[in-house]
């Protein structure tokens, strides 16, 4: 098998090749970071997807799989299904021996000196780490332009947004550099960015796959998630992800272990989907709510009952959120003043502790970040604490009622992910407040807890892809797998091949990466 023929398999086939000798992981590996080395460039010119690569560390890993494979024995019937398959790591999870630098300048070099939970996992499973991928700035945007070191571009189109925050893992899986990646999803981060790309991406429910050693966003709403192309592969990544973890207060003691499992049950017929009255065309693109319609036609003849359902409060969870964000934003970035954590900048001359945070921070940290804090310290003032963020957990609250209340009628809740496809490159560093709008859809999922998925739904305006949003209650992650893979089956046995199939060739860039 050819490394082109290599790449485009789905991370479950790769392994089960691997199993079977057809290539090795070393060979595996290798032909990935050649496709990185086509396509991905720099932050002028190709997807720029990748901050660092580690490929000295994942052919070393990938070695040892497949010398463990080849001596059999004990060891090797205890390999992990997915021992030897790539993976890509969102550039805000901490990892020894690689930069972490949240897209950040005031992080540029850190080098961890621990390995995040799910980092330690995936290291003990031996999937080689091809390297640490872009982001917008301490995961705060919708587009990836907001990162210190540069966009990332959609590999559909490059002049095209990839989504945010975590536009590099979904454009590199988009991309075939990576068939597995790890993302962060605050209020869509992970689903948008898959929507944009044509690409799988999950948020799990909150606890369920451990966030130490995520730096952290929005403590309360951060959830560590899987970018793959398909949802058995999602499902396979966060089985191996999940799990309590005594380092993560909010950890759960749940058991994951049905996950993929779930993926192979595709029989709709009684399964309860509900409509959000509140999501009914206005707001969305004509072609992405008729790609949506007929996606519903779609489910009634496989036997789904589609009903409409109302969370009179959803309509307020965007104002919710971004207040809720920003204070906590505000908290936790506070600790990077130069004098506790992140590069120091020391005025001409010297200066006063005061002075040293001041410049740090002014150097340190892009215009959102700079954005989100002020808006966060004055949300959390005296005298306007209750009136701003108070008022927006109460909100928080009405909107968990409301979802509790639906799922006491459907199983899981089915939308457009994205109001409209991708957006070109720069349309929105002028206005904020329409990125935020991008996250309509998916932030009810975070104030809530509960797991969400965005699977490819088709493709609308300038042939871009559009996202399929599905989400279930606390602890349903199993039944959400189910539903989206019985989609998926649906739209490919419709369309004829597997929606990654579709994706466009991406224009080849002059020179390797290093």
């Amino acid at each position: 098998m050819s490394p082109a023929e290599m790449i485009r398999l789905t991370a479950l086939e790769m392994a089960e090749h691997l199993r079977a000798g057809t290539f090795t992981s070393v060979e595996l590996t290798r032909a990935h970071f050649e496709r990185i080395n086509q396509v991905d460039g720099t932050a002028d010119e190709g997807v720029h997807a990748f901050l660092h690569l580690n490929q000295d560390e994942a052919l070393a890993v990938a070695a040892e799989v497949d010398a463990i494979r080849t001596a059999g024995g004990p060891e090797a019937d205890e390999l992990h299904p997915l021992a030897g398959v790539p993976i890509a790591i969102k550039d805000n999870i901490v990892t020894i021996g690689q930069p972490t630098t949240a897209a950040s300048k005031i992080l540029e070099g850190w080098m961890p000196p621990y390995d995040a939970t799910v980092v330690r996992t995936i290291r003990a499973a031996k999937l080689p780490i091809l390297g640490k991928t872009n982001l917008d700035e301490f995961a705060m945007g919708s587009t990836t332009e907001y990162s210190a070191y540069g966009v990332t571009r959609n590999p559909w189109d490059l002049n095209r947004a990839p989504g945010g925050s975590g536009g590099g893992s979904a454009a590199a899986v988009g991309a075939f550099m990576a068939p597995l990646a790890l993302g962060s999803d605050t209020g869509g981060s992970i689903r948008e960015p898959a929507a944009f790309t044509g690409t799988v991406g999950t948020k799990p429910t909150y606890g369920s796959v451990s966030r130490y050693g995520l730096i952290a966003m929005a403590s309360s709403l951060d959830q560590i998630g899987p970018v793959t192309r398909t949802t058995a592969d999602a499902a396979a990544l966060h089985e191996l992800i999940a799990g309590h973890d005594p380092k993560d207060s909010t950890s759960l003691h749940t058991q994951w272990n049905t996950l993929l499992e779930a993926t192979t049950d595709q029989d709709l017929s009684g399964v309860r989907i509900g409509v959000l009255e509140e999501f009914q065309g206005p707001g969305f693109s004509a072609e992405i709510w008729e790609k949506f319609q007929e996606t519903l036609d779609l489910l009634r003849d496989a036997g789904a009952e589609v009903t409409t359902v109302d969370c009179p409060h959803i309509p307020y969870a965007l104002h919710a959120y971004y207040l809720i964000v920003p204070s906590e934003v505000s908290s936790n970035l506070a600790r990077f003043d130069g004098i506790r954590y992140g590069n120091r900048v020391v005025p001409d001359g010297g200066g006063t502790v005061a002075e040293v945070m001041a410049a740090t921070r002014a150097a340190g940290f892009g215009d959102e970040a700079k954005r989100r804090i002020m808006l966060g310290t004055f949300a959390l003032s005296a005298g306007y604490v209750d009136a701003y963020y108070g008022t927006a957990q109460r909100v928080r609250t009405l909107v968990i009622q409301d979802l509790k209340h639906a799922f006491e009628h459907v199983d899981v809740l089915i939308s457009p992910t994205t109001p409209t496809v991708a957006v070109k490159l720069g349309d929105q560093l002028e206005e904020p407040l329409s990125m935020y709008l991008n996250d309509v859809v998916t932030i009810p999922a975070n104030l809530a807890g509960i797991p969400a998925i965005s699977i490819p739904g088709g493709t609308a305006e300038h042939d871009m892809p559009v996202g399929l949003h599905i989400q279930g209650p606390a602890k349903s992650d199993a039944t959400v797998y189910r539903v989206a893979s019985a989609i998926e089956a649906l739209i490919e046995a419709e369309q004829g091949k597997p929606f990654y199939d579709r994706a466009p060739e991406v224009p080849q860039v002059q020179g390797a990466r290093s």
